[in-house]
């Protein structure tokens, strides 16, 4: 992605100075500049910036009001602020430091030491950004099943136990679905493991997109998956199902698989239902469902009476 910076400064003869500065250490892809701190944040909602220079003293808003409005919206929360203050100011160099700013720059400034200030918290940045993408992926693989890409029996048990306590504190209907692949073995025996597993991911895409964006599919281990439906009457838990397991048979597999057909089995429980009070009744109530959609045939829904 491009590196901008957005520079706030009520006088276009600094401003150019600002900009000609950075552009001899090559620092930015993009310059952005503005008069005050309403065109700057209009700046902001369009555009990518790294960093802000911004004065204190500007017409129509002034940098105290662009600095709260910036630190109190989470898109630009982590954006780098120095402020740019005259000889003397040092009460509002504080008072812009306390605002949220990370440092500042007096004017008249030194080229020097202001393309070094930007380096060091562009660097700061850069490395804070790298972090929160590290975290970001490491709290995604751990909630999240490898071979499927969908959430793992973890993030799953989890997000039902919240679900479950939600519909009964609010009195809300939701549905859990329970799904197992037909005849898997024969598949694994016949095309082999590496195959069955790319079997699984196909069918776990198709599930996914079935899905409302608030549902939650989960693999709940070997070939079975479970389905969350939060707000999902028992008559619409099993529609969903019902599609599904109407999808899944039209997958089109690789070549080596093209012949290939699968279904699946699957069962349905919702809450509140007599005989469930909690996760596990929950739980043993859509696998219940489950085995007699297995046992009378297979390729079935079945619910939890």
């Amino acid at each position: 992605m491009a590196s901008g910076i957005l520079i706030l400064e009520d006088s276009p003869t600094v401003r150019k100075e600002i900009i000609e500065a950075l552009k001899n250490v090559d620092l930015f892809d993009n310059y952005f500049e503005a008069g005050d701190g309403v065109e700057g944040l209009k700046i902001l909602t369009s555009n990518h910036v790294d960093i802000i220079l911004c004065d204190l003293m500007m017409p129509t808003m002034d940098g105290f009001k662009f600095l709260m409005k910036v630190k109190g919206e989470p898109p630009y929360q982590n954006i780098p602020v120095i402020i740019l203050s005259g000889l003397g100011e040092s009460d509002l160099k504080i008072k812009g430091l306390k605002a949220g700013a990370i440092d500042y720059v007096t004017k008249p400034f030194d080229t020097g030491e202001l393309t070094a200030r930007i380096k060091v918290h562009l660097d700061i940045k850069t490395l804070q950004d790298n972090l929160q993408k590290t975290n970001k992926m490491l709290k995604e693989l751990s909630v999240t099943d490898h071979l499927t890409r969908l959430y793992n029996r973890r993030y799953m048990m989890d997000a039902l136990e919240m679900e479950f306590h939600r519909s009964i504190r609010k009195g809300i209907e939701f549905c859990l679905v329970l799904v197992d692949v037909d005849n898997f073995k024969k598949v694994n025996d016949t095309f082999g493991h590496i195959q069955g597993d790319l079997v699984l991911a196909s069918i776990a895409d198709t599930i996914q997109e079935e899905l409302r964006r608030y549902d939650i599919a989960a693999r709940y281990g070997g070939e079975e998956f479970a389905m969350i439906l939060p707000e999902t009457s028992r008559e619409d838990g099993v529609a969903v199902a019902d599609r599904v397991r109407n999808a899944v048979p039209k997958i089109k597999f690789h070549p080596l698989l093209k012949d290939l057909s699968v279904t699946i089995s699957l069962g349905v429980a919702s809450v509140p239902s007599p005989g469930i009070d909690s996760v596990d009744s929950l739980i043993n109530a859509a696998d219940d469902a489950l085995y007699r959609a297995k046992a009378e045939g297979r390729n079935l829904v079945r619910v939890f009476a």
